[in-house]
């Protein structure tokens, strides 16, 4: 008797990332008009109210954000697979740390990963042998100042305050990566992260496509698993901002009157969450209003940079004290940027 297995097919390789490429863009494309959708006329909220804003912003920046995560988490892992840590460890761990630091902080602006890339860059930069403080200075100068940002700054606010962002973000990543390296914090890196590292060394044999793509897709469920409910609340946090807090009081928070302008906004940008090109016209408006241009620079530094989803998400390769370092260092120097310009534009 002839026994007939049934074999499970296989779909070739290249349908199967053009259908979830295709799937992405068309989830990309739908969230805004799905959440306009749910939140006025399923949820029946009234258009330019503070909970109908609040709630449209939630349901736009759920999936955006966790789109966002996802997309950007796996082309990050399978390019990664691709880059020699030999090459990477030549090009930043073999300069002095002033040279590295700053390099990779050029680098950074270059390269325009937003704070969904963290894990992944972070990971990729200590397994290339990379210093910790020189792996920091890339992960702030990537989403706070990238081509992108610089051309619509430029478009929209003229050359002096782009350079001026330009100089003060490069500023903050060179020397809090400097400060970092400095402080020898390596201990405070989770361990599974160490022993990624060291089994990278032992493998010789190069992975096909199909290895590369399962394994990008294995970390990016990992990721997304853990920091999921995470992004979400401060997600919630910011919608609430959003919609209950009008740009009026944020002027009248960071106005020129308040000697803690600039820390009050520091606090307030962190439960945002947006790249550096979204910021920009948030930026534009509080400027219009009156805004110092040091405080306004201060708000769009610590929304792109100290972002609340990319400290959960940075959470998951590093323990609660060098986060804490992290922030802090970053934090103080996007505060001493704010009055510094306001300083230089009084």
């Amino acid at each position: 008797m002839t026994t007939l297995v049934a074999r499970r097919v296989q779909p070739p390789l290249w349908l199967v990332v053009l259908a979830s490429s295709a799937l992405w863009l068309v989830a990309w494309f739908l969230a805004l008009p799905a959440s306009i959708w749910l939140a006025f006329d399923v949820l029946g909220l009234e258009p330019g109210s503070q909970l109908g804003e609040a709630v449209a912003f939630f349901l736009y920046d759920v999936p955006k954000v966790l789109l966002l995560l996802t997309g950007i988490v796996t082309l990050v892992s399978f390019l990664r697979s691709f880059v020699s840590p030999e090459r990477v460890r030549q090009a930043l761990a073999g300069r002095n740390a002033v040279a590295g630091t700053a390099a990779a902080a050029g680098f950074g602006v270059i390269t325009p990963f937003c704070s969904c890339s963290a894990v992944p860059l972070f990971i990729g930069f200590l397994e290339a042998g990379v210093p910790l403080g020189v792996t920091f200075a890339f992960l702030i100068a990537s989403p706070m100042v990238n081509e992108v940002a610089i051309v619509l700054l430029w478009g929209l606010v003229g050359p002096q305050l782009t350079i001026a962002y330009m100089v003060a973000g490069l500023t903050v990543a060179i020397v809090a990566g400097l400060v970092i390296g400095r402080l020898g914090l390596e201990r405070y890196v989770e361990d599974y992260v160490w022993k990624i590292r060291a089994g990278s060394a032992i493998s010789e044999v190069p992975p096909t496509m199909q290895d590369r793509l399962r394994d990008a897709w294995r970390s990016t469920r990992d990721i997304v698993g853990r920091v999921w409910p995470y992004v979400i609340v401060g997600i919630g946090i910011g919608a609430f901002i959003h919609g209950f807090v009008p740009t009026e009081l944020v002027v009248q928070i960071g106005g020129s009157g308040n000697p803690l302008a600039v820390p009050a906004l520091v606090a307030l940008g962190v439960p945002l969450y947006s790249n550096a090109a979204g910021t920009i016209p948030i930026v534009e408006a509080l400027l219009g209003k009156g805004l110092p241009v040091g405080t306004a620079l201060a708000f769009m530094m610590s929304i792109t940079a100290l972002s609340l989803p990319e400290m959960v998400i940075l959470r998951k390769v590093m323990r609660p004290r060098l986060l804490a370092v992290f922030a802090g260092i970053v934090a103080a120097g996007i505060i001493v940027i704010g009055y510094l310009f306001n300083w230089l534009a009084a």
